[in-house]
């Protein structure tokens, strides 16, 4: 199977643009449930054109909806699939478990593919949503080669991997920072990106949650994937034009063009690294310069009278744009050329190799000898991607329509399923009945402006009669405006009877079990305890079995390390799991064992609680991000028992990039808590070998809102943070009394739009 290079279009232009310059397929948004909210998107008229366009070319279009949906959203879920029903798409890139559920049970024509938001990051994660229905899986982008190749090597599921473009520092799909911190949810689409802001550690201020951008370049004939993406829905077409020529050449059998890559980063491009793809790599944040930076072609000279001095390595322009590594900025200090001077006279373009003068403008930075220049904006670039693209409205899709005509002495009817239309009239016998055909034919393959395609063209003339042109284009015209397209109207699933929660009870998550020594857990119907490849089997022998819950990792690179520790405990009769990520799913039988969905596990829709039904689960979690607004209307619908976390320490990312400043081979392995500021406010980072966490210094308590909420338990979380047996008594104490625990975090609870 040939290797699909897949392009992002953030708009018409840029997926033009895309088809124009190899792409094999393109990904795009609509105005609702985009991961990228702030893109220009497509209107339906628009994805009807570029779906028509890209299949004339025998290429496709996947549509993005990619988010999590509150149960309120569901009437324009319904209407978007419609959408995508009716233009034809290709694919439907999701997140949510409502979204798939709809597909599955009413919109089986589209395929389902699995967002990276999903967070599939390993083997067992792609088994079980095959298992699911899904076509494809969008990996995590933290993977190695052989991690990416091992699971593209599983028979019937086509695999998507990035190659090119913004990186998070954060698994996607896990990563609650935006949402939790400022109310604008990674998961619906409105990440304000806090990870690139500047934080402070032990007197310094650092970017040390900022990615280079990823670029694989001449490795990706390495990947066995089906599918090879390019981020960027937020670029421009010329952005799109530079990186799918680029890396449509090397498909094509061409050696990476050094020129062609140095046109991208003058495009846009924060440094390039290829992040974990040969295994762990430290060197992929930019911790000095957020933003984009250019192309670098030199370093100052000299500075003489608001002047620098470089000798450039690329031909400079007036009105080009150059950007300057300025220390104690965080973004490169850039500019307009306007003046330039070349062996002192003035140019409009000054030549590479040869030192060049450039006036700097008013008011410009502190500069030194041997900063940085980079070229950020060049017009002799801008020029090199030109691109065609059809007239407006030139491709559509078409609904085929088969037409019978009939002609009678005094009218002439024609038909098309259920409709009809007929013209009267006086008709003589014809000359050559041939011709009278040929004239019926050819008009009614003339549909012009309207969504029908002649599929089958039906006349009979038992009187052998000649009908005016102008006879035939009106009825043509009657019967056509007459046909209303047959398209698919879904519609919201029926819901189960909801549960009536008139007790509500008390559930302990913990992954140290020494913390509930000083409780008495009769107060509390569940016991989860998150394991490690080490579980204390020891004190949770002293418990009571019946009351366990084991809950796996939601990030598990290697769970054939976890096995042994999974298999002996459910030798010893633990019964009772929580899975975070749908990998849990395949090692936990959801028709075998009783199996709960943690958070991750995104439920804010009862179409995704059908789904979860449908999978086995006997418990969801409500979501942590949600807003109380939300939470009251779904929870009132609940058919299965779910939970309500009313105290955790939110974990605000996990990302497999290590913060630590020593290098892998002289890692002490131990666990490492960093203390962290971000304009005053402090956060603390958990780092564990080969992962980062990162969490607000205060809790998070929900304990104020809880009976608002019809949930069949409250939960309490005492995870990742070194608590004392004693704390943890006295804030369950607290919580069980609906005391607020101060201070803490309330996230989404008061606010109405995330």
């Amino acid at each position: 199977m040939k290797t699909e290079l897949l392009a992002p279009a953030g708009d018409i232009e840029a997926a033009y643009a895309a088809l124009y310059y190899g792409a094999d397929a393109i990904y795009l948004g609509l105005k609702n449930f985009s991961a990228r909210a702030s893109a220009t998107n497509f209107d339906e008229q628009e994805l009807n054109e570029i779906t028509a366009y890209a299949h004339h070319l025998k290429r496709k279009v996947y549509v993005t909806i990619n988010t999590v949906l509150q149960e309120h959203e569901l009437p324009d879920l319904i209407k978007s699939l419609d959408i995508c029903s009716k233009c034809r798409v290709d694919a439907v890139i999701l997140q949510d478990l409502g979204v798939a559920h709809l597909i599955k049970t009413q919109y089986k024509e589209l395929e389902m593919h699995a967002s990276t938001q999903m967070a599939v990051h390993n083997k067992e994660g792609a088994l079980f949503l095959k298992s699911l229905g899904f076509s494809r899986v969008v990996l995590a982008r933290e993977l190695t080669l052989q991690e990416i190749n091992d699971i593209a090597s599983i028979d019937g599921l086509e695999t998507e991997v990035f190659i090119h473009g913004a990186l998070c520092y954060s698994y996607s799909g896990v990563c609650e920072f935006s949402a939790m911190e400022y109310g604008k949810s990674a998961n619906r689409g409105k990440c304000l990106y806090p990870c690139r802001a500047c934080f402070g550690e032990d007197g310094q201020n650092k970017h040390i949650f900022s990615m280079k951008d990823m670029a694989l370049e001449g490795d990706i004939l390495k990947l066995k994937a089906t599918s090879l993406k390019i981020e960027g829905r937020k670029k421009s077409a010329l952005y799109v034009s530079a990186v799918t020529d680029y890396y449509r050449k090397i498909l094509d059998g061409q050696k990476p063009d050094l020129k062609r890559a140095e046109n991208i980063k003058q495009i846009f491009s924060r440094p390039w690294c290829k992040f974990h793809l040969q295994g762990k790599n430290k060197n992929v944040v930019d911790p000095d310069f957020v933003g984009h930076r250019g192309l670098k072609i030199g370093k100052i000279e000299n500075i003489v009278k608001g002047k620098i001095i470089l000798t450039p390595t690329h031909n400079i322009g007036r009105f080009d744009g150059l950007q300057i590594d300025v220390d104690s900025q965080e973004k490169p200090f850039g500019f307009s050329v306007q003046n330039i001077k070349q062996n002192g006279k003035n140019v409009f373009e000054a030549q590479k190799n040869i030192a060049v003068e450039i006036e700097l403008p008013k008011g410009y930075p502190t500069l030194k000898k041997d900063m940085d220049v980079y070229l950020a904006s060049s017009s002799q670039v801008k020029g090199a991607y030109d691109y065609t693209k059809p007239k407006p409205k030139e491709f559509q899709n078409k609904t085929n329509v088969d037409v019978a005509v009939e002609i009678f002495k005094d009218k002439v009817c024609a038909l098309s399923g259920r409709f009809s239309f007929e013209v009267k009239g006086k008709f003589e016998p014809a000359k050559d009945l041939s011709k009278v055909y040929d004239a019926f034919f050819k008009s009614f393959q003339k549909t012009g402006d309207t969504i029908f395609e002649l599929s089958q063209f039906e006349l009979k003339n038992p009187l052998g009669l000649f009908v005016p042109a102008s006879t035939i284009n009106e009825l043509r015209r009657g019967l056509y405006n007459n046909i209303l397209p047959e398209f698919k109207h879904g519609s919201l699933s029926k819901l189960p009877k909801p549960l009536n929660n008139k007790k509500t009870g008390w559930i302990i998550k913990t992954d140290n079990l020494h913390l509930l020594d000083e409780l008495d857990l009769s107060d509390f119907q569940e016991i989860i305890y998150l394991i490690d490849e080490h579980p204390d089997f020891e004190k949770l022998s002293a418990l009571p079995l019946e009351k366990i819950r084991i809950s796996l990792p939601t990030v598990c690179r290697k769970p054939e390390a976890l096995m042994p520790a999974v298999k002996k405990l459910m030798d010893l009769g633990c019964f009772k799991w929580e899975v975070s990520n749908y990998w849990g799913l395949s090692v936990i039988d959801a028709k075998k064992y009783d199996v709960s969905f943690g958070s991750f596990i995104y439920m804010f829709n009862s179409e995704a609680l059908l789904m979860a039904k449908e999978i086995g689960a006997t418990r969801v979690c409500f979501g942590v991000e949600d807003t109380l607004k939300n939470l009251e209307e779904f929870s009132l619908k609940a058919f299965l028992p779910t939970s309500f976390i009313v105290y955790q320490d939110v974990p605000l990312f996990t990302s497999a990039v290590c913060i630590r400043d020593n290098d892998c081979a002289h890692c002490t392995k131990q666990t490492k808590w960093l203390k962290l500021k971000k304009d005053e406010h402090e956060y603390e980072a958990l780092s564990v070998p080969c992962q980062t966490m990162l969490f607000d210094k205060f809790a998070f308590c929900a304990i104020e809102s809880a009976k608002n909420v019809n949930a069949s338990y409250f939960q309490m979380d005492f995870c990742y943070n070194p608590y004392m047996a004693h704390e943890v008594k006295e804030i369950a104490q607290k919580l069980m009394k609906f005391e607020e625990i101060k201070p803490s975090i309330q996230g989404n609870l008061k606010r109405t739009n995330i």
